[in-house]
């Protein structure tokens, strides 16, 4: 069941954990980044059938989902405010800085998978979010790589949502424009 209240409160909570941050290579606050990964998440369950989604639950872990990449809270942090399961929501959505650089996507959408639909639903939300056009110094390589990870997304995570990942493949392939 949606609970407004609880929605302000994450929100609170992300937008302080993330008050300095800017989005990289733009002068916007970072509320813009996880505030359109929940909304790309409420329009995924507006367009759901299934109605075992728990649709608060996503949206918290949106609203989160990068506090424990990016900012100094900790998953302890999220349990004292949310409880466990938020918790591990988000941290299944963390990249694990302790690995190599090329072995944390992987590991990341592997914690995802274990963690349900919903977390699936944000990460998807996520890529197509950030597959805007990208920042100046990126290189086409660079480019290349970010479109390729984005495919990797939505071959692992694909088969819970047709809605969210018709609009993640369509942001890949748009996303083709930017190369060199």
């Amino acid at each position: 069941m949606w609970d407004q209240d609880l929605y302000l409160k994450t929100l609170i909570f992300a937008s302080k954990a993330h008050h300095h941050q800017k989005i990289p290579g733009t002068v916007m606050s970072y509320v813009v980044h996880f505030t359109n990964v929940a909304m790309e998440v409420a329009n995924t369950l507006i367009h759901s059938n299934d109605i075992d989604l728990d649709g608060t639950y996503a949206i918290q872990c949106a609203l989160l989902h990068d506090t424990i990449e990016d900012t100094a809270v900790t998953y302890e942090d999220i349990v004292a405010e949310f409880g466990i399961p938020i918790a591990k929501g988000v941290l299944a959505l963390t990249k694990n800085s302790s690995l190599a650089k090329e072995n944390q996507m992987i590991d990341s959408l592997n914690r995802i998978i274990e963690e349900g639909p919903e977390i699936r639903i944000v990460k998807m939300a996520d890529r197509i979010n950030n597959l805007q056009p990208p920042p100046l110094h990126w290189d086409n390589i660079k480019k290349i790589n970010y479109h390729k990870q984005a495919q990797l997304i939505l071959n692992i995570l694909s088969g819970v949502n047709p809605y969210i990942e018709g609009r993640l493949e369509q942001k890949i392939k748009d996303y083709e424009q930017y190369f060199d």
